[in-house]
């Protein structure tokens, strides 16, 4: 009892200092190391930290690794070539400036399910809403729940294909890819954004009808400085070529996927790699071929017209970094927790949610977990490096298929964590200049109301009519 009493006291510390501000790579190993002391451990405290926390957080730089890094250097490179900006200015001109929230909502999707980052996605797409936003006198505080939902809902969690790394994280505890469950994540996709579209429409015409408009008059005719329109570099990329990085991320993922390492025979491998399952890590080095080659062929198409092409890659390259240890640190923490005596009555509880059908188990811990850490793929990996051999026995036992494990607890992971203290949401509201009070309760409703239901849809069909 007190070990269990130690590990809700050092999540409960996590959650209340991450949301203070104070960063993860720090506070993981402290409040792991709280809880063993409060757990009556601390003659093991070094040990489990050099054994547990350091082992754990290893593992899951070397296994994921290429993909942040692929994937921050794609995005920075979509960012500095101007292919973001020319695809945003497409989507404006294609949809109408009169359906403001539509064309944000589509940009940051397109962007995002192409393999461009969260951050790169709203950083490139605030300046956009900010002028559609103003011409439409829409109020400047939906923006960041716009971005939200095109960018850390549906493209994130639920579109099949999708090259964000929490769709890859489940890929070698269940043997899937990135396209697991494809028609139920269409499905799921398809609320997500109906219901998030439906509520900022409804909150947009209620402001207006009160006679509220963008904003301060200040704030109206401040353009953005970051703004990158006025760079004569953005009309260079014709819309083609800009779309075609973003096509080469998801074909080349999906031919790799259904075509090329099916037809392989991986046999030669038991000589020098015996530990190595195939069939568990080619869905991950399908999106780092995938993304590689996106990242050659933007740089390729811009030879010449690059303004520091060294800086770019720098830039990309460095900021893989902290996204990649704070979530691997989070999964040293989670080894920690899981090592204690008293995680078994946690386990146990949370495995007997509902015995009979282990989607509801794993949706309510991918849930709980992310909403504590306030990451998604924190609490993800967390939740699989602790249970994803339970949950993958408990699927076989009641003839689940891995594919809609993996597709509920990806969408699980995108339920509750963007809590207030979630640092993609702090860092959203930076980008947009608001706080908390102004937007947090339109983030919410768009990132939470409407994904939570979806992801009991996906449940309920997947129970009744299996994976599709």
């Amino acid at each position: 009892m007190t070990s269990t009493l130690a590990i809700v006291v050092s999540l409960a510390a996590l959650m209340y200092l991450a949301y203070r501000g104070v960063t993860v790579l720090l506070l993981a190993p402290l409040m792991g190391a709280l809880a063993v002391l409060l757990s009556g451990d601390a003659a093991w405290l070094l040990p489990i930290y050099t054994s547990t926390f350091m082992t754990a957080l290893s593992g899951y730089v070397l296994q994921y690794l290429p993909i942040f890094l692929l994937g921050s250097l794609f995005g920075q490179l979509m960012a500095d070539s101007g292919a973001a900006n020319t695809l945003a200015r497409w989507i404006v001109r294609s949809v109408g400036e009169r359906h403001a929230i539509v064309t944000v909502v589509l940009a940051c999707a397109l962007l995002t399910y192409g393999g461009v980052s969260l951050f790169v996605v709203a950083f490139a797409i605030y300046p956009v809403a900010v002028n559609l936003f103003q011409t439409a006198g829409i109020p400047k505080r939906l923006i960041p729940a716009t971005i939200a939902l095109g960018a850390f809902t549906f493209t994130m969690t639920a579109l099949p294909g999708t090259p964000a790394i929490q769709n890859a994280i489940p890929i070698p505890f269940f043997g899937t890819n990135v396209f697991a469950a494809p028609g139920l994540g269409l499905l799921a996709s398809l609320a997500m954004f109906s219901g998030g579209i439906w509520w900022l429409r409804r909150r947009a015409a209620a402001a207006q009808a009160r006679g509220e408009g963008y904003g301060a008059a200040e704030e109206a005719q401040a353009a953005d400085p970051a703004e990158p329109g006025e760079d004569a570099r953005w009309s260079l990329m014709p819309v083609p070529l800009a779309l075609l990085p973003l096509l080469l991320v998801v074909g080349i993922n999906a031919l790799f996927t259904y075509v090329v390492f099916p037809g392989v025979d991986f046999s030669f491998m038991a000589e020098r790699f015996a530990e190595v399952e195939p069939q568990k890590i080619v869905g991950l080095w399908a999106i780092i071929i995938a993304l590689a080659a996106a990242c050659a062929t933007l740089v390729v198409l811009r030879l010449g017209k690059w303004s520091d092409l060294k800086a770019t890659v720098n830039k990309g390259v460095f900021g893989f970094m902290l996204p990649l240890f704070n979530t691997a640190s989070e999964v040293g923490y989670g080894a920690v927790i899981a090592g204690l005596a008293g995680f078994a009555i946690i386990r146990d509880a949370v495995l007997n949610v509902s015995p009979g059908n282990p989607l509801i188990s794993e949706a309510v811990a991918m849930n709980v977990l992310a909403g504590i850490t306030g990451s998604s793929s924190g609490g993800l990996s967390i939740a699989l490096q602790t249970l994803g051999a339970d949950y993958l026995r408990m699927a076989e036992q009641a003839g689940i298929s891995p594919e809609l494990m993996h597709r509920v607890a990806v969408m699980a992971a995108g339920g509750m964590d963007t809590l207030p203290h979630c640092g993609a949401i702090i860092t959203l509201l930076a980008i947009c200049k608001l706080t908390h009070r102004q937007s947090y309760g339109d983030i919410a409703a768009v990132t939470m109301l409407f994904p939570l239901p979806a992801l009991a849809m996906v449940i309920a069909l997947g129970t009744w009519f299996g994976s599709f």
